[in-house]
């Protein structure tokens, strides 16, 4: 009985004890009031209506796996021009559904890239219910109309609050340390392949913490294999290329360099006779 009243306090956090116990009547189970409050007291329960401010992160927590959280974090290259990367996560399957990058994000081109992104979900499975990101004049209203057109309710975090979007930060930060960060980005081709095959690496290999050490696809798909290692490989290393011998055509005295190839032993006067005939050192000084 201790048991399940906690847990129905537990997953209902807007219940009183007297609800609780109106609850437990439809299940059969007849207890007082009293015997509720002072099975929560000892749990150190607080009774509601104190337990029934929600706080941001059981918000999250409740509805993780219809919360999309977007960012845009920018990437230098060795030409010093800067790209700018937008990007969505699901909070609930830390799973990257989407991103793209460019050097303009203006309006047509964020609001295009939401039209992408829901397209995409549309093929996947079920729609987002909410949509998380800062106040950045880049996430303008047309690009937020985009997802209200289609259910999706806009959240916005408050002003230099990183930590209300903390789910996105994070996968900027894993995104920079394990690959942007070792890596020269010459321009927006190279930088769109490197996040496509890392984000694909996050997604099916990468294990993560709130996941129980899985990837957020599970595994079904597979990294290619690394390159082997030549001073550890077990197969005998590669020669090096041979040397070329010169060929003298001639009395024109006329020098190509090619590859040495087995031929007849000829006497020093066929050899000079024949302009194909290959001469040894010793033959030119006698």
């Amino acid at each position: 009985m201790r048991e399940l009243i906690l847990r129905l306090a537990r997953e209902n956090s807007h219940w009183g004890y007297v609800r609780i116990v109106g609850e437990l009547r439809k299940l059969g189970v007849t207890v007082s009031a009293t015997l509720v409050r002072n099975v929560l007291a000892r749990a150190g329960i607080p009774p509601a209506p104190k337990r029934a401010a929600s706080s941001w992160r059981s918000f999250l927590r409740q509805h993780g796996n219809t919360i999309l959280a977007c960012d845009l974090f920018t990437v230098d290259t060795v030409w010093l021009r800067r790209l700018y990367v937008l990007f969505f996560v699901s909070i609930g399957t830390r799973r990257v559904e989407y991103a793209a990058c460019t050097s303009k994000p203006d309006t047509a081109w964020m609001t295009q890239q939401a039209r992408n992104l829901l397209m995409d979900l549309d093929d996947r499975g079920p729609q987002p219910r909410f949509l998380i990101h800062d106040r950045d004049t880049k996430f303008s209203r047309a690009f937020d109309s985009i997802f209200r057109s289609e259910g999706v309710e806009i959240v916005r975090t408050p002003i230099r609050a990183p930590n209300a979007n903390a789910h996105a930060e994070r996968w900027v930060g894993s995104v920079r340390r394990e690959c942007l960060d070792r890596l020269l980005i010459f321009g927006r081709h190279q930088l769109e392949h490197v996040l496509r095959i890392y984000i694909r690496h996050f997604n099916q290999q990468r294990p993560h913490r709130a996941l129980d050490l899985r990837p957020p696809d599970r595994g079904s798909g597979t990294d290619p294999p690394p390159p082997s290692d030549p001073l550890h490989s077990s197969r005998p290393a590669a020669r090096p290329p041979r040397r070329t011998a010169p060929r003298i055509r001639g009395r024109g005295m006329t020098i190509e360099f090619v590859r040495p190839t087995c031929m007849t032993r000829l006497s020093a006067a066929e050899r000079l006779g024949n302009p194909d005939a290959v001469l040894s050192r010793s033959d030119l000084d006698g």
